[in-house]
């Protein structure tokens, strides 16, 4: 994108989001973000895509205070701990059989936060992002340390002070802060810094515990990385300073358009995750009939074998992190929200078109599977194209023109062949 049309951009979506009128025009500001964010101004633009934030300006302090309040009041009645639950009888202990216990609850809790701690412990390894510390740890759920409660590995040091290990740094430890000793005889401080991806750990938690009918399924985590990453690179320490709370909303708004492709038991209905693979083939087989019918009428390529990852997390494992939030941009800006997904996964075919038309059945799966990088922009514009009805209106190339340098070598070979038998035949 040249400069200019950058600044250009810039100038409109300021204009959009600080300058018209008291109540932020949001079709104009999808408008102007159907082709990019400008970084500087993604944070803001995300908050009321996801509807975090309300249209009128004049509501924006009143409404984020009042959610970032009830967030923290969540937080603190949530995290429950052993021995510390309100109007604990003496029947209530950890071998208790009645399933309204709390200490039963606390081990239902302890499972799902138990895959929760395994995948956002990885979250997008090769960003160093997750594995720094946050400038804003959470006050009060940061000392609680949500990982420490499934960990074999760690006890209070209260617990162990007649073993070998305290014996050893005894004099160092400061009982009083009920630092956490690990069993190798290192000490990890429980005060309250915390890394990024225990950030995420702890919005994953809340939400699973507020949304019971949904509670966390494996590929949230790179839903949700993708939103507070943006929020908590926001530039202005005033907004960013509440990038937990907020992530926690936008994430949960956006749950709760896409949430049927995480809900098993509607995966065969009319909204499930098959639903959304039938549609996206059946645009598949209208946009590119011939394509189609190579991919999955003769290789039995079936959208199941790489659209399932595609729809259901928005093509966040597909590429890079900044090339995601670029692509995020476009389809959090479009009208009739993740329409324009299903065109963009038209287009990454159709960009791969050539390689998959000359490629086998495990050729194609890998590629599928793998993505190549490609330009982001050009992607998003090929969708739209494609959605416009004039991609394909352009000379396309046909599959005679995209059979492979070595068989088309081959095929004038016996062409020239023939015509020398023929020129002798005929002598």
């Amino acid at each position: 994108m040249s400069s200019v049309k950058y600044n250009n951009r810039i100038v409109d979506i300021e204009s959009v989001l600080f300058v018209k009128n008291d109540t932020v025009p949001m079709d104009e500001l999808r408008e102007c973000c159907t082709f990019g964010i400008p970084e500087k101004l993604r944070p803001l633009s995300w908050r009321l895509l996801l509807h975090f934030l309300p249209s009128k300006r004049s509501d924006w302090k009143s409404k984020s205070e009042k959610d970032r309040m009830e967030y923290d009041k969540m937080v603190e009645n949530i995290f429950t701990q052993p021995g510390q639950f309100s109007g604990e009888q003496s029947n209530d202990h950890p071998l208790a059989l009645d399933p309204d216990s709390g200490w039963d609850l606390y081990f239902k809790d302890n499972q799902i936060l138990l895959q929760i701690d395994k995948d956002v412990r990885r979250l997008r390894p090769e960003f160093d992002f997750f594995q720094r510390l946050t400038k804003f740890p959470h006050k009060i759920a940061a000392a609680m340390n949500l990982a420490q409660r499934i960990s074999q590995n760690y006890l209070t040091a209260e617990t162990i002070q007649t073993s070998k290990i305290v014996s050893r740094v005894e004099d160092d430890i400061d009982y009083a802060n009920s630092s956490i000793v690990q069993l190798n005889g290192s000490l990890i401080n429980d005060g309250p810094e915390e890394l990024h991806w225990q950030v995420v750990e702890r919005i994953l938690f809340v939400y699973s515990k507020m949304h019971l009918g949904v509670k966390y399924v494996q590929g949230m985590h790179e839903i949700l990385c993708i939103i507070y990453y943006v929020l908590s690179s926001d530039p202005d320490l005033e907004w960013s300073e509440h990038a937990e709370a907020d992530s926690f909303y936008c994430f949960q708004n956006l749950m709760s358009e896409i949430q049927d492709n995480f809900i098993k038991t509607l995966d065969s209905s009319h909204v499930g995750i098959e639903a959304r693979m039938e549609s996206f083939h059946s645009l598949l087989q209208e946009c590119d009939p011939e394509l189609h019918d190579i991919l999955i009428e003769k290789r039995s390529i079936r959208p199941q074998f790489y659209a399932f990852r595609w729809l259901s997390l928005l093509l966040s494992q597909e590429f890079s992190l900044p090339d995601v939030i670029m692509l995020w941009d476009c389809l959090l800006a479009d009208k009739k929200r993740f329409d324009l997904l299903d065109y963009v996964c038209i287009a990454m075919i159709e960009n791969q078109r050539e390689a998959l038309i000359e490629g086998e059945f495990g050729d194609n799966i890998r590629l599928l599977q793998n993505y190549p990088s490609v330009d982001i922009n050009n992607l998003v514009a090929i969708a739209h194209d494609i959605k416009n009805g004039t991609y394909f209106k352009k000379p396309q190339q046909t599959l005679k023109l995209l059979t492979s340098e070595k068989t088309a070598h081959a095929k004038n070979a016996i062409n020239n062949a023939m015509k020398n038998i023929l020129t002798k035949f005929k002598r």
